[in-house]
């Protein structure tokens, strides 16, 4: 097995299903920071409350922009950025430990198996011989004669 990629492109069924691992991360974080801010403003830290909402915040739109870049080659690194983000937020919040876990495994999930699933798409195409032209062996069948 190949190492898990931390920098570079990844193939188009790879991003996407990470860019779809992001979107819901995105998610969980936002309500993760309603939380926080809830938990605080109950214990009586007023100005703390509305800081624990803003990088909650922060962190989900980070989500978000990480997600729309995940075609680019600093994309990957940026969502593994995320992914640690994620955890660390579990200092504020105890239960986001398991939200950052669930989503760090569904991450280096997507990541393996959309490789795999990149490389046989590739493959199949090659057999194929998509993008041949005319003179190719999918020219002849399509021209009509006469």
């Amino acid at each position: 097995m190949r190492s898990i990629p931390l920098h570079g492109q990844t193939g188009k069924f790879t991003f996407r299903m990470l860019a779809t691992v992001l979107g819901g991360q995105s998610i969980c974080i936002l309500l993760g920071a309603l939380v926080a801010r809830g938990v605080s403003a109950a214990d009586g830290g007023g100005g703390r409350s509305t800081a624990y909402l803003l990088v909650g915040f922060g962190l989900g739109a980070l989500c978000v922009v990480a997600a729309g870049m995940m075609r680019r080659p600093w994309g990957l690194t940026l969502g593994w950025v995320v992914q640690a983000l994620t955890l660390v937020s579990a200092v504020i919040v105890p239960m986001m430990l398991v939200v950052g876990l669930f989503f760090l495994a569904l991450w280096v999930t997507c990541l393996v198996k959309g490789a795999q699933i990149d490389a046989e798409m590739a493959r199949r195409e090659a057999a194929a011989g998509v993008g041949e032209g005319p003179s190719g062996a999918e020219g002849a069948a399509d021209r009509v004669d006469g």
